[in-house]
């Protein structure tokens, strides 16, 4: 019979569980304090530990800590009824393997325990304090990203993180950075959507003096301002295919080339964000297939803010505490609620300022969020639904920018996909799908021409 440890200073809590565990199967025993646990299990191995967080003295992350530096080191569920962010990456960083939420359900705890007995020890890790909050959620989606970001801190893995423009991306990437053993060293960002074509490249990998018009002086770039720490590239879908090659083969060789120079090794995390299906954009041509699946070795989903409604509320107080200690009205509470937030997190965060910059009390009253109720009342009508559906609607457009294109490159296809901004091979699949006669789109006698 296995042999499960339950580590609470709350007695009820103790009594609880221990029938529980015993209804379980399991033979459950009982310490009271971090420090008694501690004690306990220097004398006398066990086959799992359920450890509360919260307790006097010796708290749960420091029991985990001690008990993750010694060999053959049981598996821990930890229980809290205070989740946060931190708590829970922190103690998934150090070898958790749930982080559970009290009150524990029979089913929940049944599971957990299962799955702690088939795993059996999880390695351990190092001692860095835990970062502050980097985000706020409690939902079941937010907690697997909490938990998945403490399990991956400490690795070198590549994480690709998806979701809409404004759920807090970058928040993650920082969150990882922090939490592991990078966190003293640098965490560079950089928008790959916000940087022209033809200055990228120089931007990730730097340059040498006179490597071009302009280049007055050495730029050492983003990979090598990330050594030792975290590169964060943000956008990474919109970023063309001739700099994807590139990237692709840095990311294999650890290695860069800076513009008119020599390669130089790199070592950085990378960390890429979309808020693109990159799974689609490689399949309409806009994304190198090689590439995805190199930076696709951690997926890590953030679902809108619109599909969590029930941390709307618990994200805006801590908006406003961070803003000014001013705190939410019920009437208030009702309209954030009420609003679908397609800016998402951003959007909240930035409602919460103006309305903690304008409300003239401490407390916000739906009267001071009237903005948003305006805002929404702005929108222009819905147009009248179309006698054509959208895959036609779409498909009719995409036929003519491709006609303009041809016809403003004189029949050059490569001009004409450099316009379109695809690649030269998605467009001439695009000219087959649309039956597109290229000799249409010849002008002035230019013959056809792929250069």
């Amino acid at each position: 019979m296995a042999l499960i440890l339950i580590v609470d200073d709350d007695a009820a809590i103790c009594e609880a569980l221990d029938e529980t565990v015993r209804g379980l199967g399991y033979q459950p025993v009982v310490a009271r304090s971090g420090a008694v646990a501690l004690d306990m299990l220097a004398r006398s191995p066990v086959d799992g530990v359920l450890l509360d967080l919260r307790m006097p003295g010796i708290d749960g992350l420091e029991v985990l800590r001690r008990l993750r530096s010694r060999a053959a080191a049981p598996p821990v569920a930890v229980l809290t009824a205070h989740a946060t962010a931190a708590n829970t990456i922190e103690a998934m960083r150090l070898g958790a393997f749930d982080h559970l939420t009290k009150p524990v359900g029979r089913a929940q705890l049944a599971a957990a325990l299962r799955g702690m007995l088939a795993a059996g020890a999880v390695a351990g890790a190092g001692e860095r304090e835990p970062a502050g909050d980097g985000f706020v959620g409690s939902s079941e989606a937010m907690r697997a990203v909490q938990k998945t970001i403490g399990m991956l801190a400490d690795s070198n893995a590549t994480v690709l993180v998806s979701g809409e423009t404004g759920t807090g991306k970058e928040l993650v990437a920082r969150a990882i950075h922090d939490h592991g053993r990078r966190g003293d060293k640098p965490f560079v960002a950089v928008n790959c959507a916000a940087i022209p074509a033809e200055l990228i490249e120089s931007e990730l990998f730097g340059h040498v003096r006179g490597a071009f018009t302009g280049a007055v002086g050495e730029r050492a770039g983003a990979f090598r301002e990330a050594d030792k720490g975290t590169l964060f590239l943000d956008e990474i879908g919109d970023m063309n295919i001739a700099m994807q090659a590139k990237l692709l083969r840095a990311l294999q060789e650890r290695m860069v080339r800076p513009v008119g120079g020599k390669p130089v090794p790199v070592d950085a995390r990378v960390i890429a964000a979309t808020h693109r299906d990159l799974g689609r954009h490689v399949r309409d041509g806009g994304f190198r297939e090689d590439l995805f699946y190199r930076l696709h070795v951690v997926p890590i989903h953030l679902p809108p803010l619109r599909e969590r409604v029930a941390e709307v509320v618990p994200l805006a107080e801590h908006f406003l505490a961070h803003a000014g200690n001013k705190r939410l009205a019920a009437d208030a509470a009702r309209l954030l609620v009420e609003h679908a937030w397609p800016g998402n997190v951003r959007e909240l965060k930035n409602a919460m300022e103006r309305a903690a910059a304008l409300a003239r009390g401490d407390v916000i009253a739906a009267s001071d969020l009237d903005f948003i109720g305006r805002a929404r009342a702005s929108e222009p009508a819905a147009p009248d639904w179309p006698e054509e559906d959208l895959p036609s609607a779409t498909a009719r457009l995409e036929a003519m920018l491709i006609r303009r294109a041809l016809a403003k490159s004189g029949g050059n296809r490569a001009e004409a996909a450099r316009l379109l901004g695809i690649h030269r091979q998605l467009l001439y699949a695009k000219l087959k799908q649309h039956g597109l006669d290229l000799s249409e789109e010849r002008t002035g006698g230019v013959g056809e021409t792929d250069s």
